[in-house]
């Protein structure tokens, strides 16, 4: 048995996949604080990147029925990875990659700048015609929402988001795998529509259950029951925010291609997609004979087969996966290697020589407002990929040579 088991009182059982990593006592508090939950499927299981987060813990997966609760899936709603292998080789590459850097950030928007306002560098002033066209398949359900809940567009339009990278964690790599074959890998979700909708019913949660709030471990862990109105208006906007954010990696990842393209390089190919999930996102699946509602917050599905990404930090190494379809994770691995510690605690802890030694022979950013995203910052990927050892399978081990961040 490669987990733990955490026992609680009035609470399911929570099977957490952490030995040899840190396992910081606030991110238990809140696992336990969901164990508690009435509709809570025979347990919660903990990867092993597993740290406190907003709402609800980051790195869990939580199997229900009956009910779903919004802050378990988060706000960043579709968050994922996605990647592909081309036909270039290591010696293709220039010796310099600051040209293949800056061609990136020139065709991705990312970062954010006048607070999301109108000249917000990580955001379109007028979108590509082309992807207000793959938009168009996303409109009817879109404006369906919007009609019902006004509110989520606001002052905001998503498409100025679409094929934009984002903040925080996101980024856009260029990487190595063992055989030395190119790799582009990218991070992003819903942006800033996904957040709204989040946020919107994360809140719409606590005024549904108004005097109950107080009687739940975390007023966060506030609840939509199946049949109710607001369930079904939820899963909807939650289901459409998934698949923004699937047609947002895809945008971008064409553009990074072409961008690359432009360099100068090689010609050269890619492959097919290896790989575009989520890892912040709810799903219906079928786990031990029954229909159930899994919401994986910071976890990647691992069924038998599935093919996932797991990456390290900006100078660790990453991985493609193969799931194993383990049932007692609900065929779940982790989704990265985790954080260590808060955004403060790094940023009081680590300085720009820091980053900069931990970021050798990377062409990334090396200045004082990434510093919080250094690798230290991070839980040790090896440590994390041990203790998952029986959801996945290795497939290819990654190493970043370029690194984009907002």
């Amino acid at each position: 048995m490669n987990y733990e088991v955490i026992t609680s009182k009035d609470a399911v059982p929570i099977k957490a996949w952490v030995k040899g990593v840190n396992f910081e006592d606030e991110a238990k508090q809140q696992l336990i604080n969901t164990a508690r939950l009435p509709f809570i499927y025979k347990w919660i299981a903990a990867m092993p990147d597993t740290h406190w987060g907003l709402g609800a813990t980051v790195g869990s997966v939580v199997p229900t029925k009956g009910a779903i609760v919004p802050a378990a899936v988060g706000v960043d709603i579709g968050c994922g990875m996605c990647a592909v292998q081309t036909s270039l080789k290591a010696s293709d590459l220039p010796d310099d990659l600051h040209a293949i850097r800056t061609a990136i950030e020139k065709a991705v928007p990312h970062g954010r700048t006048d607070r999301g306002g109108r000249n917000d560098r990580g955001a379109w002033q007028t979108a590509p015609n082309a992807y207000r066209e793959a938009f168009g398949a996303l409109v009817k359900t879109y404006e369906k929402i919007t009609d019902k809940f006004p509110h989520l567009s606001r002052n905001a339009s998503p498409i100025a988001h679409l094929g934009t990278l984002g903040t925080g964690n996101h980024f856009i790599e260029v990487c190595l795998d063992e055989d030395q074959c190119v790799w582009f890998m990218l991070h992003s979700g819903s942006r800033g529509v996904g957040n709204r909708i989040g946020t919107f019913f994360i809140e719409l949660a606590k005024k549904d259950m108004r005097g109950h709030v107080k009687n739940l471990p975390d007023e966060d862990l506030a609840y939509l029951e199946e049949g109710s109105e607001h369930f079904s208006d939820y899963v909807e906007a939650v289901e459409w925010a998934q698949h923004y954010a699937m047609l947002n990696r895809s945008l971008m990842m064409d553009a990074v291609i072409r961008a690359v393209r432009g360099t100068g390089m090689k010609q050269f190919t890619v492959n097919r997609m290896a790989v575009n999930c989520h890892h912040n996102y709810v799903s219906r699946e079928v786990h031990y004979g029954e229909n159930v509602l899994v919401t994986r917050k910071g976890a990647v599905r691992a069924g038998e087969g599935d093919m996932g990404i797991i990456p390290g930090s900006m100078g660790a190494k990453s991985y493609i996966v193969r799931g194993k379809g383990n049932p007692e994770s609900f065929h779940s691995c982790s989704h990265g290697a985790g954080r260590a510690m808060s955004r403060g605690e790094a940023k009081r802890r680590f300085s720009v020589a820091d980053h900069e030694a931990a970021t050798a022979g990377i062409e990334c950013r090396k200045d004082a407002d990434v510093i919080d995203e250094t690798p230290a910052a991070y839980k040790p990927i090896d440590a994390v990929m041990e203790a998952q050892r029986d959801l996945v399978d290795i497939v290819h081990t990654l190493r970043q040579v370029v690194c984009v961040k907002g």
